[in-house]
């Protein structure tokens, strides 16, 4: 496939920087963009959604991600890491990154959905 950009997320609740009193909740998450395709591709805007659990949801656009607007080759991978704060202790995010290939052709590559959640511990 000519195209193929794989996602991947790890998601961490930043308790120290999170106030329940206020609702603010703090997640930090690290992105891995993987080009499984055949040709180079880069990655020019960014198109999120943030949702809680109230059903409230967050729309942000913008260019690139942390800045950048990084160009990867078939087989490597882009990783970075941001951050969000929602109302309510769990959430979601997804959305798509614009992009185009080396050989001039755009396409949006999907971000599935992932959890904005505290750690649980069972005893």
């Amino acid at each position: 496939m000519k195209n193929k950009i794989t996602i991947t997320v790890q998601v961490n609740y930043l308790e120290h920087q999170s106030n329940a009193a206020n609702n603010q909740y703090t997640y930090t998450y690290t992105i891995n963009i993987k080009n499984d395709g055949e040709v180079g591709a880069t990655l020019l805007t960014r198109h999120w959604y943030i949702k809680d659990e109230t059903g409230n949801i967050e729309e942000v656009v913008g260019e690139g991600v942390i800045g950048k607007q990084p160009y990867i080759e078939p087989g490597k991978a882009f990783k970075y890491s941001s951050g969000a704060i929602i109302k309510t202790l769990t959430g979601s995010m997804y959305g798509s990154y614009s992009m185009v290939n080396s050989a001039g052709e755009y396409f949006e590559a999907q971000i599935p959905e992932f959890i904005l959640s505290e750690p649980y511990t069972l005893h």
